[in-house]
């Protein structure tokens, strides 16, 4: 009987990984579209959106050209988008206006902000209202999808009672003077209802969408300057450096979001850290000796013993970036490291981008490395890392990327798969 049994336990403690890896893989149900966009947020507190990529039947489209009729699907009014920084969620962006730069044919959307803290605030106080506690509680995420609930319990009626007093003589020699009103019909015509495109009525997938109740400071969001401004592709990557990036999702049915970053201590971090900047070292420097390799075949062609290159010293690196992941949610990092670099003997300055997977056993494993210089943006684009973030809802998260080269800038969505990066979504500069 001991034969049997063994058999028996050997299979179930088969089934069980099985088990959670397949909860794991259908943690998002249903074709319902999912979009992705990157809201860019400026220290005064204005928010704007910019479309990526939307997923629809398990396919990636430009989410700047799916159903732009003449608006873009992901960029219709009042669709709400999560901002996720590292999976954590940081508030809410709802679309109100979408603008195209003419000159790029870039497409932007203009809305109104709520960060997650006054989102809680919101929620804390809601008790305090006339409606007796325990009748107004909604067990789902504070406000994230039930905004018009309770507004819609407001009570018109007890203005109706106040029309009684009208019955008065007086009044009713004012109702002649209302026939004049008929002639009126032709105001509706000329505030054309039709061309709202963004608020799609005919039946089909739709993204996550609000109902906001009218606010007041919907006229800050008026100001058309934030186009403009994006009329210059080529400086658009330096006004980053005061603006915060946070990628942000729009799904009505994905999975709550997760945390992503990889807990560890200081001194594990600088650990690390140093063995990503030896792996940085030696890219930058097999770079800097392609370079000089392709120099020196040019200026003598005919050589027929071309000197190797002198070893190059140690670069210098500055604006690291170091970042610890835990994507899969296995307890192997992934990590992600930004910089520019510099050699002594070179004038070249170097951008390098690095991801490195860590497994169980500690060692190393480079998955994916971009070095290009100031000089050869045209060839290879560099590469500016933005956040990991969860594109196709299944609670893995992805690589974010976006790709900057003298004609242009485009969006990369990498995942990472043993100790390499497939590309997912590659966006067109």
């Amino acid at each position: 009987m001991a034969g049997p049994l063994v058999i028996l336990g050997l299979m179930a403690a088969c089934l069980v990984p099985c088990a959670s890896a397949q909860a794991r893989k259908s943690a998002k149900t249903g074709k319902e579209p999912r979009a992705l966009g990157l809201i860019e947020l400026a220290p005064s507190g204005k928010a704007t959106l910019i479309p990526i990529t939307i997923l629809i039947n398990g396919q990636y489209f430009d989410a700047t050209a799916y159903k732009a009729d003449p608006v873009p699907m992901a960029l219709y009014s009042d669709t709400v988008y999560e901002g996720l920084r590292t999976g954590v969620s940081q508030g809410l962006f709802t679309v109100r206006a979408a603008l195209e730069n003419e000159a790029t044919h870039q497409w932007k959307a203009e809305g109104t902000w709520q960060t997650a803290a006054s989102l809680q605030a919101k929620k804390e106080k809601a008790p305090e209202s006339n409606v007796p506690r325990g009748l107004n509680d909604d067990t789902g995420p504070p406000v994230l999808r039930h905004s018009g609930p309770a507004s819609g319990k407001e009570t018109p009626p007890p203005a109706e009672p106040t029309s009684p007093p009208a019955p008065s003589s007086p009044p009713a020699p004012a109702t002649p003077p209302a026939p004049a009103t008929p002639p009126k019909p032709a105001a509706p015509t000329a505030a054309p209802v039709p061309p709202q495109p963004p608020s799609p009525s005919e039946p089909g997938p739709v993204l996550r969408r609000g109902k906001p109740a009218p606010s007041p400071p919907e006229p800050e969001i008026a100001p058309v300057a934030a186009p403009k401004a994006s009329a210059h592709p080529a400086a658009q990557p330096a006004p980053t450096a005061g603006i915060q990036l946070i990628p942000a999702i729009s799904d009505s049915a994905g999975p709550e979001p997760r945390p992503y970053a990889y807990g560890m201590k200081a001194d594990e971090e600088q650990q690390l850290r140093k063995k990503v900047l030896e792996i940085a070292a030696h890219e930058v420097r097999a770079r800097a000796n392609q370079l000089a390799s392709q120099t020196i075949g040019e200026k003598q062609p005919a050589s027929p013993r071309t000197k190797k290159p002198a070893a190059l010293p140690q670069p210098h690196f500055d604006a690291i970036q170091f970042h610890a992941f835990d994507l899969s949610n296995s307890n192997e990092p992934v990590l992600v490291l930004t910089a520019t670099a510099a050699l002594p003997t070179s004038e070249r300055q170097y951008f390098v981008t690095l991801v490195v997977r860590q497994d169980i056993n500690l060692d190393f494993h480079k998955a994916f490395s971009n070095v290009t210089d100031n000089q050869h943006l045209d060839v290879l684009p560099q590469m500016e890392f933005i956040d990991a973030v969860d594109v196709d809802g299944d609670g893995r998260g992805e690589l974010l990327f976006r790709q900057n080269s003298d004609t242009g800038s485009a969006f990369v969505v990498y995942r990472v798969i043993g100790d390499q990066l497939y590309a997912l979504f590659q966006g067109t500069p």
